[in-house]
């Protein structure tokens, strides 16, 4: 269906009227709308105000609606995360609305799992069989072996899961963090005691050091980032001047004043090297450090034991020259890195929320040192610094009811081995789900709901899911689409899409102040689906007890209200606006009493003194609660012994492969257009996929010139890229922003599922990465394994 059919089938026809304010007045209603950018409405039309779920940005959208149908989609101008911006993703969305492909009805398996064969079913009956199945297997002692495996979750939706789970019985909330954002939030913890996203006051610094992650593509959110690219580029008199480290030239770097094409996987060398560089000039912030620091230099304790501080530590290890050959950085770019970092204050190091920290097994320790140079020059909570980001006041859940099958379910351990000595400050880890399921390590699943996520598609070897799927009694599956995961499942129950539903949504990461969007309906919904949320309180209310008893609320939009009640503005209002915030960020100082709040809140092994740990406490802390000891750390992938243990290090890549015979490192990356999976289906992000390089609706394999001219491919030719796992076929794109040692594919592409548009077009690299977990925060590693390409 081409653009001029599409808005035709939605006869978007009528009359102007006029803008009152800030506001538009609906002349068929008279009620005041959302702003709306042209001026201008027609008769029979609205503006209603909503959040995009197409990626983690959560930003506020303004829909046209023209005789009850969506026609158009325009950034919310109120919403202060894209502040009426909006990317691709935002842009083509009502692709997902309108999309010919999206299921209408619950569906039963008709066959063998995999074989696509459905049949429609009713609501009741589908509702029965969900209770009765999940009640059977409570009623037998066993609600841990049931789980929720999702996508990423912001608001009331992640609170509805795990609230769920805990009144049944399980403790399998099973997130896809691992998959990106969990390292960070680790390294976070770690160093400032802040385990969450940082925010980053990037309007006003005047200088950005960003390690991978792609910062402008991929960066969260993107409209907010690219709104202060905007601003520190030509907003203001004196342009800040941005550094990216990344072993491909992304879009971002093509946009920075500078590219480092780092060896994969070396990242925390180059942030210590900078860190020897900045202490041997001594142009480090000596009173932030002194007062308000732990472990920067040698220290004694109570037992008279001696450890090394962080500043012997990078003095003797980090030497530039050693940095250099590490990382393939030149010396002399080392040192001048360093003199601008920590001279032109301030001055920011950006961790990814992927990127770098899953090139090795060592990504906590990476963002701990990329972390570390910003205490190192004081720009903690300061204007062009780092933010930890605030959230509104929301009343408090009551207490879950729990019986004794609850309670006794709840001391299970977890089916993926998060929190265990294996993987200590994992709270989630995605990818290890199906083969311990499968193994039976700690026990088989014998239930799994499947809440927008798809992991036989998103996960490194996602094909072990397939083979887990087969051994599981019941699989339920939410998605509005059918879906690489989705064809194992015995019921699928479609959600309404984001256009059809209410939601609240937190954006991470963004201003640093709080911000709540409110994702609503915009049109009624089209089909006979679902919101997943009141799905799962029917559910509750049909297995009774206390799992029915923690739940008193009628739908799901009764839980909005009562969370929502105190951010001092009306539900009515909160409909006309689709934003909530509470502007300014509250910078403080170490000699504020709110200090506490930027710097140590979530410890929980270590002192909550207001101090940033260059040697990190809650580690050691942590590993002495769980008894882990040195003979443990080899099991854990990690090469460090005694103080190194505890503070930031270089890890060297774990490589799969003879490098004799997979000569090349694979990259993968993210592109703007990436929707987590869901965007191989909207055809307007397949249009612009590879624009970079000329691409659209396939794979493609970024070569550079030189190495592709030694192993005899040209440009356009299909090649297989093959490691150890496995082989996919793509189309070579000969590519100098590629490294002579590396191979870079995109994600997106290789759905055996998921709509005409998706499926069976290109290849899925996860299929060719092995699953290699890193041990701290549990999150898979997606780059720095061997490959060899060759002409198909």
């Amino acid at each position: 269906m081409n653009r001029r059919t599409f808005l035709k089938a939605l006869g978007a026809t009528g009359v102007t009227a006029t803008v009152a304010g800030q506001f538009v007045i609906n002349r068929s209603t008279g009620e005041a709308g959302a702003p709306h950018a042209a001026g201008v409405v027609r008769k029979g039309e609205t503006w209603v105000p909503t959040v995009c779920y197409q990626c983690p940005g959560g930003c506020g959208i303004l829909a046209r609606v023209v005789e009850g149908k969506a026609v158009k989609l325009e950034g919310n101008p109120q919403h202060p995360i894209n502040e009426r911006r909006l990317c691709p993703k935002g842009q083509s969305a009502l692709q997902i609305l309108y999309n010919p492909d999206r299921l209408q009805h619950p569906l039963r398996r008709a066959g063998a799992r995999g074989e696509g064969r459905w049949q429609e079913i009713t609501w009741e009956e589908a509702m029965a069989e969900v209770i009765s199945r999940l009640k059977t297997i409570r009623d037998q002692g066993e609600p841990h072996t049931v789980a929720i495996m999702h996508g990423r979750l912001r608001g009331e939706m992640e609170g509805l899961i795990h609230r769920f789970l805990e009144a049944y019985g399980s403790p399998n909330d099973i997130s896809s963090a691992s998959l990106g954002r969990q390292t960070a939030k680790v390294a976070h913890l770690l160093t400032q005691g802040i385990e969450d996203l940082m925010a980053y006051d990037l309007e006003n610094a005047n200088y950005l050091l960003s390690f991978g992650g792609s910062l402008l593509e991929a960066g969260g959110p993107p409209m907010r980032v690219v709104g202060a690219y905007g601003q520190i580029r030509r907003g203001r008199p004196n342009r800040a001047k941005i550094v990216t480290v990344d072993p491909r030239f992304s879009i971002t770097a093509a946009k920075s004043d500078e590219w480092v094409p780092i060896v994969p996987g070396t990242d925390a060398a180059l942030a210590l090297g900078l860190a020897n560089a900045i202490i041997q000039m001594g142009a480090y912030d000596k009173d932030f450090v002194a007062n308000y620091t732990f472990g920067f230099e040698d220290w004694t304790d109570e037992g008279g034991q001696k450890h090394k501080g962080f500043k012997t530590l990078v003095l003797e290890e980090y030497p530039a020259k050693k940095v250099s050959e590490i990382t393939g950085v030149p010396v002399a770019n080392i040192s001048r890195l360093a003199a601008e970092f920590a001279t032109n204050k301030p001055a920011l190091a950006i961790n990814p929320d992927r990127g770098a920290l899953h090139a090795s097994l060592g990504g906590s320790y990476t963002g701990a040192a990329i972390h570390s140079l910003n205490a190192l020059v004081g720009n903690l909570d300061r204007p062009g610094g780092v933010m930890v980001q605030r959230y509104p006041l929301c009343v408090p859940w009551p207490d879950t009811q729990m019986d004794e099958t609850a309670r006794k379910g709840l001391r299970q351990p977890r089916i993926d081995g998060a929190g265990s000595k294996r993987f200590p400050l994992a709270n989630s880890i995605y990818q290890t789900v199906a083969r311990n399921s499968w193994e039976g390590n700690p026990y088989p699943l014998r239930a799994l709901l499947l809440y927008y996520t798809n992991p036989v598609f998103s996960s490194p070897q996602g094909q072990e899911f397939v083979a887990a799927f087969q051994k599981m009694d019941f699989i339920v599956d939410f998605s509005p689409f059918f879906s690489d995961s989705n064809q194992y499942a015995d019921l699928i129950l479609p959600d309404h899409t984001f256009f059809e539903r209410y939601e609240n949504d937190l954006p991470p990461a963004g201003t640093g102040y709080p911000v709540v969007g409110l994702r609503q309906p915009v049109v009624e919904p089209l089909y006979n689906t679902r919101h997943t949320g009141d799905v799962l309180l029917q559910v509750a209310q049909g297995l009774g007890g206390g799992v029915a008893g923690s739940f008193p609320w009628k739908n799901f939009v009764e839980i909005l209200q009562f969370r929502l009640s105190k951010l001092g503005v009306s539900w009515e209002e909160l409909r006309k606006t689709g934003v909530w915030a509470k502007p300014l960020y509250p910078f403080t100082s170490p000699t504020d009493s709110r200090w506490h709040s930027v710097v140590g809140t979530d410890r929980r092994y270590a002192p909550k003194d207001g101090r940033f740990d260059f040697y990190m406490r809650e580690l050691k802390g942590l590993f002495e609660k769980k008894g882990i000891t040195e003979a443990d750390l080899a099991g854990m992938n990690i090469s460090a012994r005694g103080d190194l243990v505890y503070l930031p290090h270089y890890e060297a890549p774990h490589r799969t492969g003879d490098a004799t015979e997979y000569p090349l490192l694979l990259n993968t990356y993210k592109l703007m257009t990436h929707a987590e999976g869901k965007g191989g289906n909207v055809p307007g992000l397949q249009e612009m996929l590879g624009l970079h390089v000329g691409v659209k609706w396939q794979t493609w394999a970024e070569i550079n010139p030189q190495t592709a001219h030694k192993l005899g491919i040209k440009e356009g030719d299909m090649v297989w890229v093959e490691s150890p796992q496995g082989r996919i076929k793509v189309r070579a794109k000969l590519y100098a922003g590629a490294r002579p040692d590396m191979v870079n594919i995109p994600f997106e592409q290789g759905h055996a599922a998921g709509g005409r548009w998706a499926q069976s077009r290109g290849a899925n690299p996860n299929t060719i990465i092995p699953s290699v977990t890193e041990a701290l925060a549990g999150s898979a590693a997606f780059t720095s394994f061997g490959v060899k390409v060759y002409r198909a």
